[in-house]
């Protein structure tokens, strides 16, 4: 039997410490329908790289931050995939720390679009052990990348071909196959519109990124306009605090404009930070709790 009195003085402990405890955190979600606020691994790449903070203590940073979604890049732990117990230990600690695992970003598996019928069925079943830790860790979706060569049309074909297939399996596991807007083509919004739409599956869908709009270093594609066209398509967003015009030149978000555009498309999942570490989070945090609260009237 748990102590009582220990129990309190924890809760004492973590308003003191600033730190919301659960119950608390599941009332603010409960009571703000708009949008919940996520962390992508990918914000704390340097840390992650140098050692200075463990794949495992992800869920801890997240809770201490008042974050209550994951999104788990697949590079921090490319070993693990079939790691029962480590992927069993990942669980844990978001169950022990109240926050809840959603996504799981892949790279490094091949092109999903690739023109080699062999080496493009060899990137989807690269895939299949993701989507296999993404049912682990009680996640909604595995993101992959949209990547291809050709002209436009084939690369559309190609890549919808690649995704139809993981798609296919992800369903039968009762998981989403999303892509996000990450270079090339898949950094523009029509092309990649075009792609989901060819897959016309409701298990494939988009993890539309504020920043990501830069097809090449010649080449540039509107951000507000892009995120108009793929959030139809979205299981989630990703937050960045730059963004594009359609010539090469970028500048600082703005909160309010863009998340009425992801409001106004019906969106009420979680707002995933990704960008500049501990700083960037913690700024972007409160940027989006503010506009939240803006638009709330106006949405709810």
């Amino acid at each position: 039997m748990k102590d009582p009195n220990r129990r309190s003085f924890l809760k004492a402990a973590a308003a003191t410490a600033g730190i919301l405890p659960m119950t608390s955190k599941m009332t603010y979600a409960e009571t703000t329908p708009l949008f919940r606020i996520s962390l992508a691994q990918w914000t704390l790449v340097k840390e992650l790289k140098a050692g200075k903070i463990d794949n495992l203590d992800f869920a801890k940073i997240a809770a201490d931050h008042q974050i209550e979604g994951l999104e788990y890049v697949n590079q921090f732990f490319m070993d693990k995939a079939n790691d029962a117990s480590y992927l069993a230990e990942m669980k844990k600690r978001a169950d022990d720390h109240g926050v809840k695992s959603l996504i799981i970003m892949c790279d490094r598996e091949g092109q999903i679009g690739d023109p080699d019928p062999k080496k493009r069925a060899q990137t989807v079943d690269n895939h299949k052990k993701w989507l296999d830790a993404a049912k682990t860790l009680g996640c909604h979706s595995i993101r992959v990348n949209a990547g291809s060569s050709g002209n436009w049309e084939e690369q559309v074909k190609l890549a919808a071909d690649g995704l139809s297939s993981l798609t296919a399996v992800g369903a039968g596991m009762g998981l989403n196959v999303i892509v996000e807007n990450h270079g090339g083509l898949s950094s523009n919004g029509e092309w990649l519109s075009e792609v989901i739409k060819l897959v016309s599956h409701n298990r494939c869908g988009t993890l539309p990124d504020f920043g990501n709009f830069k097809v090449s270093d010649t080449e540039s594609y509107d951000s507000y306009r892009g995120i108009k066209e793929l959030m139809p398509y979205a299981k989630g967003v990703s937050v960045k605090d730059t963004v594009w015009d359609d010539d090469l030149k970028q500048s600082p978000l703005d909160y309010e404009k863009m998340l009425r555009i992801v409001l106004n498309s019906g969106f009420r999942g979680f707002c995933g930070i990704e960008h500049g570490g501990f700083e960037g989070l913690n700024a972007s945090r409160s940027k989006l709790e503010q506009a939240r609260e803006k638009l709330l009237p106006e949405f709810k």
